[in-house]
């Protein structure tokens, strides 16, 4: 078995060692998540453990060390300045946020029906016109979602309350 990084993908993860989901789901309950099987194909195969941990809402070099020491590999006693959970409250509101989206999805709602955010997500981005917005409302920070979208979109993610967050991609 191969050295566990930050940017092992969750799907090699769970591929790779036995009962990884349900370790998982031990280090942290958000990652229930992973019990639909269309999530585990397609968002795991996108998803590096850094990611993870941040729709997690943990440190990334903690869920690092937790799933490094589960399968019998030492953990890192490393700082990794990179490995930090990421913090919107710096980040500027873009100016475009102020238009009104033209559609939004529940992320957690399509989960629940064992449905694919993402999948929803591009088929509703596809029929949007240049410039329009779509949002996305989730009880987790979507970050393979935002770093599949960033590619070629704008994408600004806000975290509403204490655990919703609300993501913008613009066409």
């Amino acid at each position: 078995m191969r050295e566990i990084t930050l940017e092992t993908k969750i799907a090699d993860l769970l591929n790779e060692y036995d009962g990884m989901k349900d370790i998982l789901i031990g280090i942290n309950p958000k990652f229930k998540k992973l019990n639909n099987p269309v999530l585990r194909r397609t968002l795991g195969r996108v998803a590096g453990v850094k990611q993870a941990a941040i729709v997690g809402g943990m440190d990334p070099l903690d869920l690092l060390n937790q799933l490094r020491i589960a399968v019998g590999q030492p953990a890192l006693d490393i700082s990794d300045e990179g490995a930090q959970e990421h913090d919107s409250s710096q980040e500027q509101i873009p100016d475009w946020i102020d238009t009104t989206p033209s559609s939004t999805i529940n992320a957690n709602e399509i989960l629940d029906n064992d449905g694919n955010p993402l999948a929803e997500a591009t088929k509703i981005l596809r029929g949007l016109n240049d410039g329009e917005i779509m949002s996305i409302v989730s009880d987790f920070r979507p970050e393979p979602l935002i770093d599949e979208y960033n590619k070629n979109h704008e994408v600004y993610c806000q975290q509403i309350g204490d655990k919703d967050f609300v993501t913008y991609i613009r066409k």
